[in-house]
């Protein structure tokens, strides 16, 4: 399965840094070479393609001197951004996930893909149950109520390249999940804090 990598976001709300929002460091590597290590171990994952934008040019440069395949998108409309991206990949099914998500691991990534069903399902979406999210101190924006209980989008997701590209509607299946490595999106200094503290756990 290929793997697409969104890095192109401006990233407003971590503020004005210094710094491009996929290239904060946790640890010692940025968060979106952490993810691309955990796809990389994926025995699933056989193509890697990072979508970056003129809001991402540093991160651009960073990942084509280790290596990693990147494609330059418009950065103003995550749906635009998003078929530009798959446009230049050709599987069937595609693996999105954001840069900024530094805790995940290759066992999370793989348990995803295990759980999905090509053929069955057009997408499936990676979430959190909201009481995890909040008892490690994130407010979540939004939430998704199904089968009683409320859930946080990780970002994670599996879809039907072809169909996304054909403007069609993709079915949406749930993988359930309280994995805080899930959780944590470093979009705020508040986040990008918890996720440093997390690591040095």
């Amino acid at each position: 399965m290929e793997a697409l990598v969104h890095a192109g976001g401006k990233g407003t709300r971590m503020g004005k840094c210094g710094i491009e929002k996929p290239m904060m460091k946790v640890g010692d590597k940025c968060t979106v070479e952490r993810v691309i290590d955990a796809l990389r171990g994926s025995k699933n994952i056989d193509r890697i393609l990072v979508s970056v934008s003129d809001n991402t040019l540093e991160t651009e440069k960073y990942l084509k001197e280790i290596g990693v395949e990147t494609v330059r998108t418009s950065g103003d409309d995550f749906m635009g951004d998003l078929h530009q991206a798959l446009s230049c990949l050709e599987g069937d099914y595609v693996l999105t996930t954001p840069s900024d998500l530094p805790l995940i691991t290759t066992e999370i990534f793989d348990s995803i893909i295990d759980y999905f069903i090509p053929g069955t399902m057009d997408s499936l979406l990676a979430v959190i149950d909201e009481e995890t999210v909040r008892n490690i101190g994130i407010i979540p924006s939004y939430t998704r109520e199904y089968r009683g209980n409320s859930w946080v989008l990780s970002g994670v997701s599996i879809i039907d390249r072809k169909k996304t590209l054909d403007g069609e509607y993709l079915r949406e299946d749930l993988y359930e999940t309280n994995w805080p490595e899930l959780s944590v999106n470093v979009n705020t200094q508040l986040e990008l804090g918890l996720a440093r503290s997390f690591f040095k756990e």
